[in-house]
C-alpha cells in the first residue's frame, strides 16, 4: 500500500483541520479539529468518527485552538487510546482550552433546555468534561527540534509556526516520503512571539491559506482602531471585542498598552470577561518569567499588565459589565461569538448606538462574527434576533495569521515539494494562494477537496 493522504476537513473551508497520513504499517492523523460557522458543517461533528479515524495509530497536533484539537475528545468517547503528540506549550493551553469547550457546551445545553430555545429535546453538549479529561490523558510532550520515532517506522518533527504559544508545524517522514503540514502559520512581526522556524525540505506540503488573498497593515489597523475606540469613549460608549481566549487576548493586551503609554486612547478600564482567557494570559505571564524561547526575548516585563485591568472570574461579575454605565474596553470570547460570555455582551450592546463591536480576528463563514462583519441588521442568540445599532468596527489585518505575502515567502524559502496541497481557508482564499504558487514560484499547489485522497 503506498502512503497517501485523505482530507477529512479544512478542505474548502477553515475549520475542522484533519488529513489523514497512512501507509501499510502507520495510520497517523495530523490535527483534530471541530467544524465550526455554518449549521452544515457543525453537523459534521456529530456523525461518528470516520472509519479511518478508528484505529489510529497517534495524532499529531500543531496547536491547541479548537478547529485544530477540539474532535479529540470525540475520538477518546469512541474508545481510541492515543498517544497524541504536541509540544508542551500546546498540551498546557490545549487542556484548558478543551476543558473550556466541554463547560460552554454543557452550559449551553443546559440553557436551551431551560428555555426551550433549542430544535432538540433534549439539547445535549457535543462532549463533556469527562471526554475532556480521557483526551487530555493521551497528550504525549515532544519539544521542538526533537526527531521522535512514531507507531508504525515513521518520524515526526515540530517546528515553530509563531501563531500562538506552543503552535508548529510538522514535518513526518513516512516509507521514503516527506510531508511537512504548516498548522497555521504565525507573523514575523507578532508583537510577542518570534517569527516561524523555516521551512524545511520536504516532498509534499500543506499550507494554510487562511489570508491566501490578502495583505495585513497592522499600523494602520492599529490608526484606525485606536480612532475607533476614542470616538466611541466621546460618545459614552463602551468598546466590546470578541476575542480568541488564547493569543489574541493577550495581543490585544499589548497593543492596548502601547497604545495607552504613547497616549493614543484614553485611560479606561480594561476588562477581560473569558476565564479561558485569563488561565492562558497566565501561561503567557508565566512563559514570560521562564523565558520560554518561543517568546521574543526583548519584551517589557509589564507588557501584559495594563494598570487598570479588570479580570472577571465569575458570572455575577460578569453580568454587571453587560451594559456598562462608563466607558470600557471589553475584551470576551468566544472570538467568532460562537457561544461563552460574548453572547449576553451582545445581547446589550448590539442594539446600544453608543457602543461599539470590534471583530479583529477572522470570522469564519456562518458565524456571528462573520455575520456582523457582512452588515447584519439582526443576529440570532439564544434562539431570538437581537437588532444591531451600534457601530461595527473590523480590521483583519491585526489578525496572528500570515498574510498571503508572508505565507508564499515561507513556503517557498526552501527547495519546491513535488506537490503544495492548499487547505484551511475558504475556496477564494486557497484558489488565490494555489494560482500565485503556481504563477510566481512555478509550483504544482492544488487545493485540497474534502474527501480526497492522494498517492504521495
Amino acid at each position: 500500500m503506498p502512503a497517501s493522504l485523505t482530507f477529512l476537513g479544512a478542505a474548502g473551508t477553515v475549520t475542522g483541520s484533519k488529513y489523514l497520513l497512512q501507509s501499510e504499517e502507520s495510520r497517523i492523523l495530523l490535527d483534530c479539529g471541530l467544524f465550526q460557522g455554518l449549521s452544515s458543517l457543525r453537523r459534521r461533528n456529530w456523525q461518528p468518527p470516520a472509519a479511518p479515524l478508528a484505529n489510529l495509530d497517534a495524532v499529531v497536533l500543531t496547536h491547541a485552538h479548537l478547529d485544530h484539537s477540539g474532535y479529540l475528545p470525540l475520538l477518546a468517547r469512541h474508545g481510541w487510546r492515543g498517544p497524541v503528540y504536541a509540544t508542551p506549550g500546546t498540551i498546557e493551553l490545549a487542556g484548558i482550552v478543551l476543558t473550556d469547550s466541554a463547560h460552554l457546551m454543557e452550559e449551553e445545553a443546559e440553557h436551551a433546555n431551560r428555555y426551550g430555545w433549542s430544535k432538540h429535546q433534549p439539547a445535549q453538549p457535543l462532549y463533556t468534561a469527562k471526554d475532556v479529561e480521557a483526551a487530555v490523558a493521551l497528550l504525549a510532550p515532544l519539544e521542538y527540534g526533537t526527531v521522535a520515532g512514531l507507531p508504525g517506522g515513521a518520524h515526526l518533527e515540530f517546528g515553530r509556526a509563531g501563531h500562538i504559544l506552543g503552535s508548529a508545524w510538522a514535518r513526518i517522514e513516512l516509507d521514503g516520503t516527506s510531508l511537512v503540514t504548516s498548522g497555521d502559520l504565525g507573523r514575523p512581526v507578532h508583537p510577542l512571539l518570534g517569527p516561524p522556524d523555516p521551512r524545511p525540505e520536504c516532498d509534499t506540503l500543506l499550507l494554510e491559506s487562511t489570508y491566501g488573498n490578502r495583505r495585513h497593515d497592522t499600523a494602520e489597523a492599529l490608526d484606525r482602531f485606536a480612532d475607533m475606540v476614542n470616538r466611541t469613549v466621546e460618545r459614552g460608549g463602551s468598546v466590546l471585542v470578541p476575542a480568541f481566549a488564547v493569543d489574541r487576548t493577550e495581543v490585544l493586551l499589548y497593543d492596548l498598552h502601547q497604545l495607552r503609554r504613547a497616549g493614543r486612547i484614553p485611560d479606561v478600564p480594561v476588562v477581560v470577561d473569558s476565564p479561558m482567557a485569563l488561565a492562558c494570559l497566565r501561561v503567557y505571564r508565566r512563559a514570560q518569567v521562564e523565558r520560554w524561547p518561543e517568546l521574543r526575548p526583548d519584551l517589557p516585563a509589564d507588557v501584559l499588565d495594563l494598570p487598570h485591568l479588570v479580570e472577571v472570574r465569575t458570572a455575577q461579575e460578569s453580568a454587571r459589565w453587560n451594559d456598562p454605565r462608563q466607558p470600557a474596553i471589553i475584551v470576551s470570547a468566544s472570538g467568532m461569538a460562537t457561544g461563552g460570555r460574548i453572547l449576553h455582551h451582545l445581547k446589550h450592546v448590539l442594539p446600544n448606538r453608543r457602543h461599539t463591536v470590534a471583530i479583529v480576528g477572522f470570522a469564519a463563514e456562518g458565524t456571528r462574527a462573520r455575520q456582523l462583519v457582512d452588515g447584519a441588521t439582526a443576529i440570532k442568540i439564544h434562539g431570538g434576533y437581537v437588532p444591531v445599532r451600534c457601530e461595527i468596527f473590523t480590521a483583519a489585518s491585526m489578525s496572528a495569521h500570515a498574510d498571503a505575502d508572508e505565507l508564499v515567502a515561507w513556503a517557498t524559502a526552501a527547495r519546491p515539494p513535488r506537490t503544495c496541497h492548499v487547505v484551511h481557508g475558504e475556496p477564494a482564499s486557497a484558489q488565490a494562494l494555489a494560482t500565485r504558487l503556481h504563477d510566481e514560484a512555478g509550483w504544482t499547489a492544488v487545493v485540497a477537496r474534502e474527501g480526497e485522497r492522494v498517492l504521495l
